[in-house]
Order: C-alpha cells, then sequence, then structure tokens
C-alpha cells in the first residue's frame, strides 16, 4: 500500500470509491457529499490551499485507488479542523487502515496549526463510528454551522 497526495488524476476514482460507500450505506440522499459539486474534482479544493487543506489518497501496488481521507479548515470552531471524506475500499477493510489514515491526518493537522479537529458522520455508519471513538472522538452536540444536513453525529478531538 502507498500513502501520498491526492493528485487531479485520481479525482474521478474518489468520487466512485465516495459515491459507492454512501450508496452502500443508503447515503446517496441529498443532504449528503454524495451530491456536493466539486466531488468529481476534490484535487482542485484540497490543493488549492495546502496551508488549509490536504488530502491523503491510499492507493494499493496497481496503482488502484482505495482509500483516502483529507482535512480542511473548519471556520465554526476556533482553530480546528475537519476530518474529511474517510473512505476505503472493501478490499481493504478491516486491516487497521482507518486507524493509520486517521493517525496521519491528525499530525498533518497539528503540523498545519490546527489544535483539535472535528468530524461529522451519520447513524448508518456505525463501523465508521466506532473507529472514530477508538481513536479518541469525542460526541459533541450539532454545531451551528453544519453544511451536511443530513448527518446527525458530530464528534471533535483535542490534538495534544
Amino acid at each position: 500500500m502507498n500513502i501520498t497526495e491526492l493528485k487531479p488524476e485520481y479525482d474521478l476514482a474518489l468520487a466512485d470509491l465516495i459515491r459507492v460507500n454512501l450508496k452502500k450505506h443508503a447515503l446517496d440522499i441529498p443532504g449528503t457529499v454524495y451530491f456536493d459539486d466539486n466531488l468529481n474534482h476534490l484535487s482542485d479544493f484540497y490543493l488549492a490551499d495546502p496551508c488549509k487543506r490536504y488530502y491523503y489518497i491510499l492507493t494499493d501496488d496497481n496503482d488502484k485507488l482505495v482509500g483516502g481521507i483529507g482535512l480542511a479548515e473548519l471556520d465554526f470552531l476556533e482553530d480546528c479542523a475537519e476530518l474529511q471524506k474517510l473512505y476505503l475500499d472493501d478490499s481493504v477493510k478491516g486491516a487497521g487502515l482507518s486507524y493509520r489514515l486517521i493517525s496521519m491526518i491528525e499530525d498533518k493537522a497539528k503540523e498545519l496549526g490546527y489544535r483539535r479537529i472535528y468530524l461529522e458522520t451519520h447513524d448508518n455508519l456505525a463501523v465508521a463510528i466506532h473507529v472514530y471513538e477508538k481513536s479518541g472522538y469525542k460526541e459533541i452536540d450539532k454545531p451551528v454551522g453544519v453544511v451536511h444536513a443530513t448527518m446527525n453525529r458530530f464528534f471533535l478531538k483535542e490534538l495534544t
């Protein structure tokens, strides 16, 4: 497995991975990232401001995209990044890669000067919620400013 920064040539594969995962969990509905306008061009967003945003991709030995995780500055919580778009292909689930990617993105958040990291998810993603809680994320009330209205679980972690 290889972990590198997102590049434009992986945009469509990443969008497909995200949509497949959301559809499997009945979240291919309005109010989720499934319908975000920029989903097919995520590199445009993440590469536009590397001081505030970052996205790692995970590829297999044949250079097939099998996962990813990102972060971006969150404007409604002070000194806070949002953990974004952690998705894995079914072929690599269960190998502890989510924990590895979370650790890497938290290190990147600290490197960029963030003191906290926030995420939002949904009850339908029970395995993801387990991973987040095991990684030290604490559930919080829904903050004002949430964009993806369908999300119903919100977490925050202090970075040390």
